[in-house]
């Protein structure tokens, strides 16, 4: 039988036990709060982090930075550098995070070796694309490096047989021989009115390429291709190829080769007294070649990639811009590897991602309107409105004769 006392102190320990559960049960709650709380506090930040925090992604850029085509590596590497540094500037984003651009720039020296050493840095280096190799010689080879890789290249190659490789992240940014050496034979047969032509090409894939895309339209065009020579694009010396071409007296020669080589060629040509057109492609439409030609220079005749360059639609900007940038004009495809970089950009933008293989994927959907003109992209990794122009010397300069635009034919 309990006592009032015990009863009293029964209720009391009660009350206290309820007390204490009450206790902890507020402080669990109080603790739930808190992390949540503090968890919420957390993913906002994060969140912010993402959207504040910058990323660098690397571009690679390779070009011949030293010997005979130095000045133009040079020039290709200004005009990639130029976008990088304007795409930096404009708080690029993709995926909800700031993009800085890097630009790894390697010197392929315009050797085949030496560019697929150059490739393999790139890709080890971590690069999203690359942007470069300007002679097809290098590219070829150095394709297939890329496109283990599945690493995009963008390449200013004119030789067919860049794309025709089958390579998925092979693209390019320009006309291909296949377009040039046509342009330049229907005008030595129509224009120029010549029905007999000697052809000479410097022995590398572009040189060779373009000589026989020219010889096999000159066929069917009505002009004699008299004779095939090929020298080296280290030579310096072509009297003996041009004494043999003289006595076989025709009524225009075409180089395959580049400025270096064909500067000399077209003075020493001079020299032995003959005065006939000198036809050739995209490498001899340069300042260079008029420095090296000399007076030789008025009798060229050549065929560049793309549009003249005030008539791109925002090339008189980028010029003004390149020569206030670097102190000296545009040498030659300086606007299409500036437009390079703005494409890989552009495939980041729509791929929403700087993963490579993501915006390798994106590439064939490009459709970007840039200084030289529009991109867009067949399935092989061709443009498909390619555009050759055909100049001639006039007043210490080449100017335009004819422009083609071989997409709309």
């Amino acid at each position: 039988m309990l006592t009032s006392s015990g009863i009293s102190r029964d209720v009391r320990q009660e009350h206290h036990h309820r007390t204490l559960v009450m206790t902890k049960m507020k402080s669990v709650f109080l603790t739930v709060i808190a992390i949540a709380t503090l968890g919420l506090a957390n993913a906002q930040t994060g969140a912010y982090a993402q959207a504040t925090s910058e990323v660098t992604v690397k571009i690679g850029f390779a070009s011949p930075l030293t010997g005979g085509q130095a000045h133009l590596g040079k020039d290709n590497e200004n005009g990639a550098r130029m976008a990088v540094d304007e795409i930096n500037a404009s708080n690029f984003m993709v995926g909800g995070r700031r993009v800085r651009l890097e630009l790894v720039s390697e010197d392929d020296a315009g050797d085949p070796r030496t560019g697929t050493q150059v490739a393999q840095r790139l890709v080890d280096s971590g690069v999203v694309a690359v942007v470069g190799h300007m002679n097809s010689g290098v590219a070829i080879p150095a394709a297939k490096i890329y496109n283990d890789a599945h690493v995009l290249l963008l390449s200013t190659a004119s030789n067919p047989a860049y794309t025709k490789l089958g390579y998925r992240s092979a693209y390019r940014l320009t006309a291909t021989d296949a377009s040039q050496g046509p342009v330049l034979a229907q005008y030595a047969a129509n224009t120029l009115k010549a029905k007999r032509v000697a052809v000479v090409d410097d022995a590398t894939a572009f040189g060779q390429g373009l000589a026989d895309e020219f010889a096999r339209t000159a066929n069917t065009a009505g002009i004699q291709v008299l004779s095939r020579d090929a020298t080296t694009d280290k030579a310096v010396d072509f009297r003996a190829i041009l004494t043999k071409i003289k006595s076989e007296t025709p009524d225009a020669v075409m180089f395959g080769g580049m400025d270096a080589t064909a500067g000399p060629l077209a003075r020493q040509a001079r020299t032995l007294g003959m005065k006939i057109p000198l036809l050739g492609g995209d490498g001899m439409c340069t300042p260079t070649m008029i420095q090296l030609a000399s007076t030789a220079a008025d009798s060229v005749i050549c065929t560049s990639v793309g549009a003249p360059l005030p008539d791109m639609p925002r090339g008189p900007a980028f010029s003004r811009n390149y020569r206030t940038r670097f102190g000296t004009p545009v040498r030659f495809l300086a606007p299409f590897f500036y437009d390079g970089v703005y494409l890989v950009a552009d495939a980041m933008r729509r791929a929403n991602s700087t993963d490579h293989e993501k915006v390798l994927a994106a590439m064939q959907t490009a459709s970007y309107n840039g200084v030289t003109g529009h991109f867009a992209y067949t399935p092989q990794g061709d443009i498909t409105d390619p555009v050759v122009t055909v100049y001639a010397y006039k007043a210490g300069q080449f100017a335009p004769v004819k422009v083609v635009h071989l997409g709309k034919d």
